[in-house]
């Protein structure tokens, strides 16, 4: 069976970046698709760009942040489609700056969108792809911050480690089921995820936090990849099962010398 072709694939955060060029990739195989985001102008800019290659895509504004409006976009999505197939806990925000000047709302409202909105996803999804009968693939967006603890990401990389956790335990539980999980855990990719995450943060969250300059793009380690690159990458990994999605070839030495560190603990004399 093709992963893509006549499937209905439900992506979170669609209404750009990743999640934009995911829908196209996806459409480009046959599938449809469902965009869900809070911004309702964006959401319907990519949905009209997607018709307009031939494709069939649906909108629905969701707030991944409540388990209420991931229901209701699951509803929706089969009362147009008929059924979901592919589900792609993609929404996330960037939050930067130390640890110890954070927030007790920096934590919540990471949390709330990176780690809840991947569970709430999770939650609604899995049964009904499990009732359907017909495998199905889930991709949770994480980070390469969910694999390396990183300076001035300390509340963003709590929040992706924890995507990371779940998504491994997911995916040992329900590959003998006949359903695919995978993790994308990217460096830096060409989207407006640090101007948005402090445009669409709720007014009543809002804090000092969001008058801080976020760092560029290029002040970070590492190579900047356009989204559709990542879409191709996961294209390719829906298709192999794989559990890990990567991005950028900088990756493997980073985690290579934390793997040492780790190995390295077992040397004798170190217990």
């Amino acid at each position: 069976m093709d992963a893509f072709k006549d499937r209905v694939a439900v992506i979170t955060g669609g209404a750009g970046g990743i999640g934009t060029a995911l829908a196209h990739a996806f459409t480009a195989r046959g599938a449809k698709v469902v965009l869900a985001d809070l911004d309702e102008a964006a959401l319907a800019r990519a949905t009209d760009a997607l018709a307009a290659t031939g494709a069939q895509a649906h909108a629905v504004r969701a707030d991944v942040t409540k388990l209420d409006s991931v229901r209701a976009l699951a509803d929706a999505a089969v009362r147009r489609f008929g059924a979901v197939h592919i589900v792609c806990n993609n929404a996330g925000v960037a939050t930067f700056g130390e640890i110890s000047t954070a927030t007790h709302r920096d934590w919540e409202y990471t949390m709330s969108v990176n780690f809840w909105g991947v569970v709430h996803g999770v939650e609604v999804f899995v049964p009904r792809l499990l009732l359907q009968g017909g495998g199905g693939h889930i991709v949770n967006t994480a980070s390469m911050a969910g694999l390396v603890g990183m300076q001035w990401l300390g509340i963003y990389s709590a929040s992706k480690f924890a995507v990371v956790g779940l998504t491994e335990a997911l995916h040992r539980e329900l590959k003998p089921r006949g359903i695919g999980v995978s993790v994308l855990c990217p460096m830096i990719v060409a989207t407006n995820i640090n101007e948005n995450s402090v445009r669409m943060r709720p007014t009543e969250l809002r804090n000092e936090r969001d008058e801080t300059p976020l760092p560029a793009a290029d002040a970070m380690k590492g190579g900047t990849i356009a989204p559709e690159e990542v879409a191709r990458r996961v294209v390719r990994g829906v298709e192999r099962g794989d559990l890990y999605i990567l991005t950028h070839p900088e990756q493997r030495e980073f985690l290579r010398r934390r793997a040492a560190k780790l190995d390295a603990m077992f040397e004798e004399g170190t217990w």
